[in-house]
């Protein structure tokens, strides 16, 4: 019979493990005395860890690298190590208002494959769930790589995520979807462990993982396109609350909001600065229809209306991130979503009004950016989810649809 403390021996081997391979997920390489560092082991330790791992098969040296000398006393270099690519994949499903995107990931952070499609902005979680079933075999099938290989799916669904029943919240974008375990559907269709995790909170992983938020450890990435949502980074820490609605500035009353909003209150932020109702601003000053995708184009145009109508929703939210940047003292806001693409026409308003409605000190530490990924940012940050699956950005453990039998 194994003693307790050998258990515990073997139990504290595992965890440091873990923080090597956590480590290397992060860093995509790094040398044993990097790694020494970043886990704060000894390096006796990371290299008895390390020599497991590669005698398992998990991480490789990077040979190119080795027998070049180097220093005062010509000696080899320090070898980068990496996961080993062939080791396994991870896969990353985004649905949005109007579009579902895929795409497969090796553990060394390059994307295989990826693809996508639109749906119906009224879409059943059925619907949507078969559909990206089918999107998942298609992109394993692109990269050439089994669904054996796959050690987690990553899933963003724009809503809040009940942190207790996994179900998707009653505010979200998509109705088809209210009370639907996500997770646990997903992974009833696809036989793979899947974590659901709101959009925006992707957005913010993505972007501090491989984009503007890279070095920000207390950030906010608000998402502009259908909706107005926002995910927290805290501490490097992703923070979703007691119920899993934290973020959910779109549904804060707005200085000048008076419509009825989806969520059942009246004047929401959504209602005035969102992509679709700035679009619909523009459009019933003009007597005609527009999408959000030609309020940007006009705005690219130089169209002063077009950019007068950006410029107000900036200042909305503005004064809303102002409020959450004396609560939570931020020093990075970062502009997601379609209307990230207006640039400064959107950032500028924003940090003026966070100037103006934000206490000093608060205001003077913030910077408001454009994210740099573009549309792609839920999608990575579902990918990141899986790939960086360590406490560095989930303050908990996330919702998870057990693997089915």
């Amino acid at each position: 019979m194994e003693s307790s403390d050998s258990g515990s021996l073997r139990s504290l081997r595992d965890l440091n493990r873990q923080r090597v391979v956590d480590s290397l997920r992060e860093q995509g390489t790094a040398s044993r005395a990097e790694l020494a560092r970043m886990t704060g082991l000894s390096r006796t330790t990371v290299s008895s860890l390390v020599s497991d791992l590669m005698e398992a098969g998990l991480v490789v040296e990077q040979e190119e690298a080795t027998g070049v000398a180097h220093g005062d006393h010509g000696g080899r270099p320090p070898v980068p190590l990496s996961l080993n690519r062939s080791a396994g994949v991870v896969v990353g499903v985004d649905f949005g208002h109007t579009h579902l995107r895929v795409a497969v990931a090796d553990l060394s952070h390059d994307v295989l494959a990826e693809a996508g499609q639109e749906l119906d902005v009224d879409h059943s979680a059925e619907e949507g769930l078969d559909a990206a079933a089918e999107l998942v075999t298609q992109v394993l099938a692109e990269a050439e790589t089994g669904r054996d290989r796959v050690i987690g799916v990553g899933m963003g669904v724009p809503g809040p995520i009940n942190s207790d029943t996994g179900a998707v919240g009653s505010s979200s974008i998509l109705p088809g979807w209210v009370g639907v375990d996500a997770a646990a559907e997903m992974s009833r269709r696809l036989g793979l462990a899947v974590q659901v995790e709101n959009d925006a909170n992707l957005g913010a992983v993505g972007e501090f993982a491989w984009g503007a938020g890279q070095g920000h450890s207390e950030l906010v990435y608000i998402k502009l396109s259908s909706g107005v949502g926002a995910g927290l980074l805290l501490g490097g820490r992703l923070y979703r609350g007691v119920g899993g609605t934290a973020g959910e500035i779109g549904h804060t009353p707005a200085q000048h909001g008076e419509a009825i909003c989806r969520c059942g209150s009246r004047g929401c932020l959504e209602t005035i600065a969102s992509a679709r109702s700035s679009a619909e601003l523009l459009g019933d000053s003009r007597g005609e229809e527009v999408s959000s995708r030609r309020l940007l184009e006009l705005n690219a145009e130089g169209d002063p209306a077009a950019q007068r109508v950006i410029g107000e929703a900036g200042r909305e939210i503005g004064v809303s991130l102002a409020g959450l940047c004396n609560l939570i003292n931020p020093d990075r806001v970062i502009v997601g979503g379609e209307m990230s693409a207006a640039g400064e026409t959107i950032t500028k308003p924003i940090e003026e009004s966070i100037g103006r409605w934000a206490i000093p000190s608060a205001a003077e530490q913030v910077t408001v950016v454009p994210g740099v990924l573009g549309e792609r940012a839920e999608l990575l940050g579902a990918l990141a989810l899986v790939l960086h699956a360590s406490d560095r950005f989930v303050a908990g453990p996330g919702r998870t649809g057990a693997a089915a039998a």
